[in-house]
Parts: C-alpha cells; sequence; structure tokens
C-alpha cells in the first residue's frame, strides 16, 4: 500500500498538460468601417441594439411573431438539442478525472475432467464443485499528460461553439422573419396602391366612354383606357400569389402550420431606426458566427493536446477485493475475502506511425478552423460595410424618389384635365398615368429595402448578442441550461 501511494504521489507532481496553449489568433481588423462617412451615429445611447432589436421597429404584431420564434421554431429546437448533446460530451470527459468501479457477483458451478490432478481431487476421481464470488473492481488511468484535460478543454470549446451556433441560427431566423413581415406590407402597401390606381382608371375609362358617346373621343381612347384599367388589375392580383408565399414563409418560421396561419392586411408604417454602429474591433465579440469560429479553434488547439498525450505512457491503478468461497454460508467471511492492488505502465513502441499521423491531422484542422475563423471576421466586416452604403444610398434615393412621386402626381392631374380640354389625346395620359403607378411603386419598393437594408444590419453587428453570453466551463460541467430557463442568460 506505501508503494501505491508513493508512485502515486510521484506521477501526480509529474503530471503534465503536453500540447501548445491556446492563444487567440489575430484577424485583421480595421480601425473604422469605409462606410461610417456621412452615418448619423444614434445618440443617446438607448438606441443601442438590445436583445430585442425588434422593437426598434414599433410593430406591435411583429414583435409578438419574435416572440414566438425561440419558442416554436423546430430549427431551433434541434439546434438547441445540439447544444445538450455538446455538452453532454463534456460531462462526458470529464468522467476521466475520476476512477471507474464496478461491482460483480457470480456464481459458477464446474466439473473437471477425468484424470485431472485438482484440490482435494485424485487422478482417477470426477468431481463437480461451485464458487461463489462477490467483489469490486477499480481502475484509474492518471492524467499524467494532460491527456483527459485537453478533451475537457476541447469538449467545453465544442460545446460553446454549440452555443454561438445557436444563436446565431436564432438571430438569422428573426431577421428574415423581420424581412419576410416588411416584404409582406410593403405588398400589402402596393396593393392598396393598385386598388386606388384601378379605381382611378376605372373613372378614365367612363370619362372616355362618355367623351366617345359625346363624339368628342375616339373609339381607340375607349380601347386604350380598357387596356390599361385591365392590365392594372392583373398586376393587383398577381400581387396576391407573393402575399400568400410571404405568408406561408412566415408560419414556417414561427413553427405554425401554414394552413392555420394569417395575416390580415395592414399598412407599412415601419421607418428604418438609427443604430449606433460602433468600432469594428467589437464586431468580433458581438458576432455569435465569429465566436462560434473562435471556439472551434481553441477545440482545435486542445485537440493537438489529446493528439500529442500519445506518444507518452500511460500509468493505470488497478485494484480489486471481495469474498470467494465454494460454500455460500461462508462467503462473506474473514478467510473468504481476497484482494490485489497495483499500477501498470503501457507504453507504445511501434504503430506504424498512426500517432504521428494523427497528431498532423489535429495540426491541419487547427489550421483550417483558423482560415475560417479569419474568413468569418472577414464576411463579417463586409456584411457591416454592404449594409451601411446601402442604408445611407438608398435613404438618399427615397428622398429623390418622394419628389418624384409629388412631381408626377401634379402631371396626371394637369394631363387629365388638358385631356378633358381637349388639347392632348387620351395615350399622354395613359403614359402619364402609368409612370405614376411605377414612380408610387418605386418609393414602396426602396422603403421595403431601407427596411431590409436595416435588418441585415442589425444581423450584422450581432443584435445584441455578445460572446459573454456563452456558458462558462463550469456552467457546462454542472449541466445548465442555455439560455437559461428564466430567460436570462449566462453571465
Amino acid at each position: 500500500m506505501r508503494y501505491l501511494v508513493a508512485t502515486t504521489a510521484i506521477a501526480l507532481l509529474a503530471a503534465c498538460t503536453v500540447g501548445p496553449n491556446y492563444v487567440r489568433p489575430t484577424a485583421d481588423t480595421p480601425a473604422a468601417f469605409k462606410e461610417m462617412d456621412g452615418w448619423k451615429t444614434a445618440q443617446p445611447r438607448d438606441q443601442e441594439l438590445r436583445g430585442k432589436w425588434w422593437e426598434a421597429y414599433n410593430d406591435p404584431l411583429l414583435n409578438e411573431l419574435e416572440e414566438q420564434v425561440s419558442i416554436s421554431n423546430q430549427n431551433l429546437v434541434q439546434a438547441a438539442a445540439q447544444f445538450r448533446q455538446a455538452r453532454a460530451l463534456v460531462q462526458s470527459a470529464r468522467s476521466g478525472y475520476l476512477p471507474t468501479v464496478s461491482a460483480n457477483a457470480s456464481v459458477t458451478r464446474s466439473q473437471s475432467p477425468a484424470g485431472f490432478v485438482g484440490q482435494n481431487q485424485s487422478l482417477t476421481t470426477r468431481g463437480a464443485s461451485t464458487s461463489y464470488t462477490v467483489g469490486l473492481d477499480a481502475a484509474w488511468e492518471l492524467d499524467l499528460w494532460g491527456r483527459v484535460r485537453r478533451t475537457v478543454e476541447a469538449n467545453s470549446a465544442g460545446a460553446q461553439a454549440s452555443a454561438a451556433d445557436l444563436d446565431a441560427l436564432r438571430l438569422s431566423i428573426q431577421a428574415e422573419l423581420a424581412q419576410n413581415y416588411f416584404q409582406l406590407r410593403a405588398l400589402d402597401a402596393q396593393k392598396h396602391l393598385f386598388d386606388d390606381t384601378i379605381s382611378a382608371y376605372q373613372r378614365s375609362l367612363t370619362l372616355t366612354q362618355n367623351q366617345y358617346s359625346a363624339g368628342v373621343a375616339a373609339k381607340a381612347d375607349v380601347v386604350q383606357a380598357q387596356t390599361q384599367l385591365k392590365s392594372t388589375q392583373a398586376q393587383a392580383l398577381d400581387i396576391g400569389v407573393q402575399r400568400a408565399q410571404l405568408e406561408h414563409a412566415i408560419a414556417l418560421l414561427v413553427g405554425k402550420p401554414a394552413s392555420n396561419f394569417a395575416l390580415a392586411v395592414a399598412p407599412l408604417t415601419a421607418v428604418p431606426p438609427e443604430l449606433a454602429v460602433g468600432i469594428p474591433s467589437a464586431l468580433l465579440e458581438r458576432r455569435p458566427d465569429i465566436a462560434a469560429a473562435e471556439r472551434r479553434m481553441a477545440a482545435a488547439n486542445a485537440q493537438i493536446g489529446v493528439a500529442e498525450a500519445a506518444y507518452y505512457p500511460s500509468l493505470t491503478l488497478f485494484a480489486a477485493g471481495g469474498f470467494q468461497s465454494s460454500n455460500l454460508s461462508d462467503l462473506l467471511t474473514v478467510p473468504s475475502r481476497f484482494w490485489s492492488l497495483g499500477p501498470q505502465l503501457a507504453q507504445t513502441l511501434f504503430d506504424g506511425g498512426l500517432r504521428r499521423a494523427q497528431t498532423d491531422q489535429a495540426i491541419a484542422a487547427y489550421d483550417a478552423n483558423v482560415a475560417g475563423y479569419r474568413q468569418t471576421v472577414l464576411n463579417g466586416f463586409k456584411e457591416v460595410e454592404d449594409n451601411l452604403v446601402a442604408l445611407r444610398i438608398l435613404q438618399e434615393e427615397a428622398a429623390v424618389q418622394d419628389e418624384a412621386v409629388q412631381s408626377v402626381r401634379q402631371a396626371v392631374a394637369l394631363t387629365t384635365n388638358q385631356y378633358k380640354a381637349g388639347l392632348v389625346s387620351y395615350l399622354n395620359v395613359v403614359v402619364v398615368q402609368a409612370t405614376a403607378l411605377a414612380n408610387e411603386r418605386t418609393a414602396v419598393d426602396l422603403l421595403n429595402r431601407r427596411l431590409a437594408a436595416s435588418v441585415l444590419l442589425v444581423k450584422a453587428l450581432g443584435g445584441g448578442w455578445n460572446a459573454a453570453d456563452l456558458p462558462t466551463a463550469d456552467q457546462l460541467a454542472r449541466g445548465e441550461s442555455y439560455p437559461r430557463k428564466n430567460g436570462s442568460r449566462a453571465p
């Protein structure tokens, strides 16, 4: 026993962790966003992104739909289950810190062959005997080189990456829902525009019919008015297809059957909110996809240590004890007890290059994850720049387009009066009315594009998320839920 205790103490004192310690690789980070020129950052700070970023659009129905995403979206349910799997792997790896203890009990009935010389048997005796055994076995592989520690480290980082993936998916679905919702409302606005236009075209048709009946207009004017009316009615009907499909898409995102889901027609009242963008370096901590890529680097780095630990010998402590007797009544007595205790040292001497290949594989996997992380960071900067410039230019375009709408409305009124006075042909009315409809639709489309760009900018900035939201290694070891059941996130 003293020998075993001394061996264990020496082994623990000599224990070390092989493999490189993780240091986050650098990524090319600009000092400022290029497209911030001319961008007015929101003030005061209460306009910065929060968890429920969609509330900045002041649409109660959108708020209600967004709340249903985290509860009912089945893709999120699947991702949450995958996080629980990753969390269980952490707990599984941590079991390697402790010994394995097993209990056993057996009853064995045996018979020796003739001529076998056994205890209390002659050469010519064939007898049957019964053996009863009850015991405990224990085995503990000491983590001399940090294989278990590196495995726990890798699995913890993998679970954190899974948690970040869950948040990235949630943000992506929330953004997709907002985009679909605004596009549906834009179609409602266009349908309202078509309804007003169709009413105006119906009045124009009546005017030309009256002019024709009075002999002051040609039959061609009536035909043109009818063609314009029917063509516009067809376009109005076509909107119904896209609106229905968007409604179905929203139903899918909130986890409801499309057959049981409907959204009433409503006006498009939302406007793009002002957003506090911040500095590029903050983006590394604010986007869950970047955090997931960074955590995968940490996991891959730890796997290098796991692979390198295979080069070193393993030391396992074994212990067994119990009772064994041929008589059941004597089983649990002192004379029937047995025990064994001792260490076992093992070292692989030749494996045909297996360990070298596994180490090379782990290093290559780490390098691949580093490249993936840097690519994710670059893509994050690109998405922010894309939507900053989109918002700025679309806002300028919308202001010009509003002026065009006002001008074309005046043109419609003037040209219609000129036609009534017989100064121009009806073709002039048709042209200016078609131009008016096109400009009105363009104005609605620009508002929809601005709203979509603002949603994508929110997504590109992380939606108010922060890497500090990820569960810690201790929380993973305790098996805590993520996000916590009360709705708060891990500190």
